[in-house]
């Protein structure tokens, strides 16, 4: 089930914002001028593009999509799968799992126990897979600071705009009538510079950050669980090793069913 935490946390961010300025007697539309929100997303882009390659921008979409929508599956889940297969694995031997991977949904276990019932060197499986692990803290690291540096260009972004304003109120100063609306609208872009910043940019940085340690912890299971069922360890011995890779908090719910 895809986990609301980002559409939750970011809508209601958004939304509490306007009901905040409407309590104050604002009118939100007057937040929603085209200009100031062009220069602080646009600009905030093009500065966070210009900091990287066009690989991490394209990346980028992929990894707003991540963020809304992505199965945050735990590593827990893992665990009675692993153990399943190392019980087997030790009646009936390793060519025995081959059947049931189709039933297995990590693509990443599936891949460890494959090449563990091709043959391969346990230490070059390890290293294989840990490879692998790498990559993908590597690509997970990548993935957040576009987003966290989004995040710290959008305020002194939002500054420019505001200066700009500035400067056209004081192009007007002969007509004293109009300067109210001007100098407000000038201050819009530093609104929109710090709350894109802190209600978007950086929760989806930290989102994606979340995101990443959870699948990586189940990656390291899996690397653990292979390398076991390829030993032929004790399926309660796996269970427990397993286990204790995991945090105290995700060890609570199975705790709690087994009382």
């Amino acid at each position: 089930m895809k986990d609301p935490a980002a559409v939750i946390g970011v809508a209601g961010g958004l939304v509490v914002i306007v009901i905040s300025n409407v309590l104050e007697g604002g009118n939100p539309m007057s937040l929603l001028e085209v200009a100031p929100i062009l220069l602080v997303l646009g600009a905030t882009m093009m500065a966070t593009i210009a900091g990287g390659s066009m690989a991490d921008a394209k990346a980028a979409i992929r990894n707003i999509k991540r963020a809304f929508t992505a199965n945050v599956e735990p590593a827990t889940d893992l665990v009675p799968q692993v153990v399943q297969l190392a019980e087997k694995a030790r009646r009936e031997g390793l060519l025995a799992l081959e059947d049931g991977l189709r039933d297995i949904p990590d693509p990443f276990l599936v891949k460890g126990v494959t090449m563990a019932i091709d043959g391969t060197d346990p230490e070059e499986l390890r290293e294989i897979l840990e490879a692998e692990l790498r990559a993908k803290r590597r690509d997970d690291k990548q993935a957040a600071k576009f987003f966290a540096d989004a995040g710290g260009y959008a305020p002194t972004i939002g500054i420019i705009g505001t200066v700009m304003g500035l400067v056209h109120v004081l192009e007007n100063l002969s007509t004293p009538q109009t300067l109210g609306p001007l100098i407000a609208g000038a201050f819009v872009a530093t609104l929109w510079g710090v709350m894109s910043a802190n209600v978007i940019w950086l929760p989806l940085g930290n989102r994606l950050n979340r995101i990443g340690e959870l699948e990586r912890a189940r990656m390291e299971v899996a690397v653990e669980g292979v390398a076991a069922i390829q030993a032929g360890a004790n399926p309660r011995l796996v269970a427990e090793k397993l286990r204790s890779l995991l945090p105290g908090d995700a060890l609570e719910p199975a705790d709690s069913k087994a009382a």
